[in-house]
């Protein structure tokens, strides 16, 4: 027994050198630190051209690395989310006075969530760690005086953090630790009050990923960086992949939904995130028609000479072709959220959206049937399906999405669309925690 202390002190010296050992293994992926120097001190008016807003020191040493075994949750979806839930995109940065009635004619539709851009470049614009939270903390308040969720979208890149693309194209940045510094800002800013956050927004175009072919590996990584930010600083937080642009293109400018989704799953991408993100635009179809009879008629597909499975992206249902490969893929414990869906009523004969357009009356109907649709046909995994759009106040009638828009550009004159007035009649499924 004389020998023990020393062997004691033996086990303990080689248990230290087995630890470091595996500390420098590590996982797959970037042990990320979390020195939050970005987040110190103030930025001046001047440099930064709105308000300065002091932010407090925030301190932890390294993020857990999630690894690659397996999805872990951290938070019940089922208790944050009906199915389906009620959902409108919004443009709430410009002007404080419009988005206070915007807030307030998404309550009054009895909608409960909102979808709202907080963009990279509007918050670290002026340049590393150089922060602007006077407008996104305004904006929260409003959403938080109208007692309504959100999902903010976390994109666009500042000029600086890819200086190789000719801004304000869209990219992700020269280096990930720049995203994470963003993601982990903003959610560590909103803990608690932030429900959800979606990561970038259809990487599936070249336009959206600084001009280079898409790569699903590559959004993956973005993908993990944003789902280790958003879960270190607000682990309730819902993780929600991007949306992907239909398309039925296959090459280095676009890449179909389908495919791009099947590459997020090779690349392991399912433990990032909570839900999986659609976009489920109807075209010239209405909400219950069988994808494969939309990929069979030219009058429903413009014509479109991709092959037959592609073609099924012109129909509201494709959402269940994107449900149906979650499944494939073990993943079907997981809600789908559609974050942008609609139909366009785009009177003007050049533009290229016109050959679906729908009139206002249909549009109207359109959109209360999707809901109803997905009630009936969707429950349980189906989960926010956030609609297109309360417009932007700074859109115009020669742009595009105003005509997707069920509430239009204009103030103090309010200028709703049938649509807007027909889902606020709509009957919905009680909000989580009422029956």
């Amino acid at each position: 027994m004389k020998y023990l202390p020393q062997i004691v002190i033996a086990a303990s010296l080689l248990l230290m050198v087995l630890a470091s050992l595996l500390s420098a293994c590590g996982s797959a992926g970037p042990i990320i630190p979390v020195e939050q120097s970005p987040m110190l001190g103030s930025v001046s008016a001047a440099e930064a051209g709105h308000e300065a807003v002091t932010t407090d020191t925030v301190t932890t040493d390294t993020v857990t690395v999630i690894e690659e075994t397996g999805y872990e949750p951290t938070v019940d979806v089922d208790q944050v989310m009906s199915s389906p839930d009620y959902g409108m995109q919004v443009f709430l940065y410009w002007r404080e006075e419009i988005a206070d009635r915007d807030l307030q004619l998404v309550e009054e539709a009895g909608f409960r969530w909102v979808k709202q851009e907080m963009a990279w470049r509007e918050l670290e614009g002026g340049g590393k760690g150089k922060w602007r939270w006077n407008i996104s903390d305004r904006v929260m308040d409003q959403i938080d005086a109208h007692q309504l969720k959100v999902i903010v979208r976390l994109s666009s890149q500042p000029e600086w953090a890819a200086p190789g693309v000719a801004f304000p194209e869209v990219s992700p940045p020269d280096d990930l630790q720049d995203f994470y510094d963003y993601v982990y800002a903003v959610a560590s800013r909103y803990r608690g009050r932030v429900e959800a956050y979606q990561i970038w927004n259809e990487p599936n175009l070249a336009r959206e990923w600084g001009g280079r072919p898409p790569n699903p590996a590559e959004y993956v990584e973005l993908l993990k960086v944003g789902y280790q930010a958003v879960k270190a600083a607000d682990p309730n937080a819902i993780v929600i992949s991007a949306g992907m642009a239909p398309t039925t293109r296959d090459d280095a400018e676009a890449m179909p939904d389908t495919h791009f989704i099947q590459g997020i799953y090779d690349a392991g991408g399912a433990a990032y995130f909570d839900v999986l993100g659609v976009h489920a635009p109807g075209y010239k179809s209405a909400p219950e028609l069988d994808p494969a009879v939309v990929a069979n008629d030219p009058s429903l597909n413009n014509g479109d000479s991709a092959p037959e499975d592609l073609r099924r992206v012109y129909a509201f249902r494709r959402v269940e072709d994107l449900r149906e490969l979650m499944v494939r893929n073990g993943d079907e414990a997981k809600k789908v959220v559609i974050l942008e869906f609609g139909w366009t009523v785009d009177p003007r004969p050049d533009s290229p959206y016109h050959w679906h357009a729908v009139d206002p009356i249909t549009q109207a109907q359109y959109f209360e049937r999707a809901y109803t649709y997905a009630i009936e046909h969707w429950q349980p995994w189906i989960g926010v399906m956030s609609l297109i759009y309360v417009a932007d106040p700074s859109w115009h009638m020669d742009d595009e999405e105003t005509y997707w828009s069920i509430v239009y550009p204009y103030y103090p004159e309010l200028r709703a669309a049938p649509a807007y007035h027909g889902l606020k009649k709509l009957p919905k499924v009680p909000p989580v925690g009422e029956k």
